[in-house]
């Protein structure tokens, strides 16, 4: 209830585009100015995920598959401890501590986000989801309304960079490696790219980059430049050292003219749309993984009933093939990932899917479906990266 309470706080001020208390913005509080004693990543409980443990990624992702008929069927899952690449997640604003930076404890909310975001990649590779002293939401409310207002900088960049290095001399070992990020922790790793990997020699280890709920740019009509100067858009399943990057937003409801995401204002630049389905520019369909619960990285809102009455969902998780599509588009206002449902008010199984920020006839249009950008292609970015580790073991010395 506090995390939906903050984030609709948050919400509402940034749809007013003013801060919460009507004011202008504030300076960045102290807490982000003042020196402060770098973490130690090298102890387990700076982590919430590294492989081999009992931790936030080694949870039961079993999912009930609700077929357009209403049948349903279960689908088991196990993680790979054998996988031969890596991946390395950072967590989007999720934090209820009340201070502008959360502190290094897993609370349910960090716990929940790896379950929703991440858990389910330790099939094809080898997971590591460093805590970090992230901006949380009362922070962000606070910091909102400025210019730029630095979510890819001071203590959680700090300290996501610090991971990062020790993950590098600890466990890497020349070993590929996906990154894995949204909303705030894809402004950190885009940051985290610039200054540390693109260009640089272990940009050599990179398989791909996954950016989700963040304006990454590109010169119009172009894959490579912008954002990074020498990682290019993924554009098929076999390429490596590559970049996928979207921002979902419902086909009825595309980006307004406030959009937070999709929109670069140089003109002579575009926001990278990734389709996770197809990889170029044709509509497909979605493997999403959504809560049966209608529960996303920070609210729960339940959905009407996935299938018939007579369906048995006991798992925590849902899949509905045929359900969604996703393809690039454009409007005047950005550059985004479409998502149609195809709802069927003649068949059993449930027309609509929930995900967006406030409750009907209230909706931040402005944030599209930033609750579950990753959860609706979870299937596609997995089946990716599988693709990806393949062809990076294929082209190793």
């Amino acid at each position: 209830m506090r995390l939906r309470l903050l984030l609709a706080a948050t919400v509402a001020a940034l749809v007013s585009g003013a801060s919460p208390s009507g004011q202008a913005p504030a300076a960045v509080p102290q807490a982000e100015t003042a020196p402060t004693a770098p973490n130690d990543y090298t102890r387990d409980e700076s982590w919430l995920c590294r492989p081999g443990r009992d931790d936030a990624c080694d949870i039961d992702l079993t999912t009930t598959v609700v077929a357009a008929s209403g049948a349903t069927t279960r689908e088991t899952w196990t993680a790979n401890p054998k996988a031969s690449i890596d991946c390395f997640y950072i967590y989007p604003t999720i934090s209820t501590d009340p201070g502008v930076n959360s502190d290094m404890t897993a609370d349910p909310a960090e716990v929940n986000v790896v379950a929703q975001q991440f858990a389910r990649f330790g099939s094809v590779c080898r997971p590591f989801a460093p805590l970090y002293r992230q901006v949380t939401l009362a922070g962000l409310r606070q910091r909102m309304g400025g210019a730029g207002f630095g979510l890819g900088r001071g203590l959680a960049y700090d300290d996501v960079r610090d991971a990062w290095n020790d993950y590098l001399r600890r466990d890497n070992n020349g070993r590929g490696v996906v990154l894995v990020g949204h909303s705030q922790g894809s402004f950190i790793l885009e940051q985290l790219i610039r200054n540390e990997i693109d260009g640089k020699p272990v940009q050599a280890r990179l398989v791909s980059a996954i950016l989700l709920g963040a304006t990454i740019s590109v010169p119009r009509g172009k894959d490579v430049g912008g954002s990074f100067q020498h990682i290019p858009v993924c554009r098929t399943s076999s390429q490596t050292g590559c970049l996928i990057s979207y921002a979902s937003y419902r086909s009825t409801m595309p980006p307004p003219a406030n959009t937070l995401f999709g929109h670069v204002a140089d003109e002579g630049m575009e926001a990278v749309c990734t389709n996770p389905v197809t990889l170029d520019e044709r509509s497909g369909p979605l493997h999403a993984y959504l809560s049966s619960t209608g529960r996303t990285i920070a609210s729960t809102s339940p959905p009407k009933p996935w299938a018939g009455p007579d369906a048995t969902i006991d798992t925590a998780w849902v899949s509905v093939p045929g359900l969604l599509t996703a393809r690039c588009a454009t409007n005047e206002h950005a550059t985004f990932l479409e998502i149609t449902v195809h709802g069927d008010p003649s068949d059993p199984r449930a027309d609509e899917i929930t995900g967006d920020i406030g409750a009907p006839g209230r909706i931040a249009t402005n944030w599209g479906l930033h609750l579950i950008d990753a959860n609706l292609a979870m299937g596609n970015l997995v089946n990716i990266v599988g693709h990806e580790a393949t062809a990076w073991a294929a082209r190793r010395p």
